[in-house]
């Protein structure tokens, strides 16, 4: 049967994803290694692309561990933002097997960059241009793909920093290439003080409660990420 690629960011999002028909790819929160990655990957055996994973929270009404379930992915061309829709058939599907999830689960536009958005004055700006409500570094790779080989695309992503909350300098250097967690590279900016540790205290907290949503709606959606066959 054909698969559904789940495109990710970090090691743990491809490993929330995987499951029967479903093939995670990830590159470690590099969308350049991201893009190379899958150029490689021929598309004959693929039927739908879904981004799936953790983001920064652009919507100050968004808590940790609130879900946002695509309407289009925003992208900086250089020129400005353009935005792409997601499929509107896995939108409705995704919307009706999360629906238990309540009021932490919105439908509302990605933003997609090249580089995390740190500080939520960055945060603010992203939102006033784009209105989306939630970033990451996968969607907007994902929706190009998808668009080019006339693939179905859709996103799902939990909020992990909220829109008010600054990202600490060393989280942009804190993942190995396989997208694991870089502990040394933590410990290191802890020792020479470019890390505090009420910053990763706060961080572990939105963290863990976004891999846990992630965790639930992930269960929610069943067999091949919830898309119908």
């Amino acid at each position: 049967m054909a698969a559904i690629l789940a495109v990710a960011g970090l090691a743990r999002e491809a490993r929330i994803a995987a499951g029967p028909g479903v093939e995670p790819v990830q590159a470690g929160g590099r969308p350049d290694r991201l893009r190379a990655m899958l150029a490689e990957r021929p598309t004959d055996d693929v039927r739908a692309v879904v981004s799936f994973g953790i983001a920064g929270g652009l919507d100050p009404a968004l808590a940790p561990g609130d879900v946002v379930v695509a309407e289009a992915v925003w992208a900086d061309t250089g020129a400005g933002f353009s935005r792409r829709p997601t499929s509107a058939i896995l939108l409705a599907g995704f919307r009706r097997r999360l629906s238990a999830l309540g009021s932490r689960m919105v439908v509302a536009d990605l933003a997609g960059v090249e580089a995390a958005v740190m500080s939520p004055e960055g945060k603010a700006a992203l939102r006033a241009r784009t209105g989306a409500a939630a970033v990451d570094m996968e969607s907007q790779v994902a929706a190009a793909f998808a668009a080019a080989h006339g693939l179905p695309f859709a996103a799902i992503r939990v909020v992990c920093d909220p829109a008010e909350r600054a990202l600490p300098a060393f989280a942009a250097n804190a993942l190995k290439p396989n997208g694991d967690p870089d502990v040394l590279a933590v410990l290191s900016a802890l020792a020479r003080r470019e890390a505090k540790v009420g910053e990763l205290v706060r961080l572990a907290r939105d963290s863990g409660e976004a891999f846990r949503s992630l965790g639930r709606a992930r269960a929610l959606l069943g067999l091949a990420l919830g898309v119908d066959a």
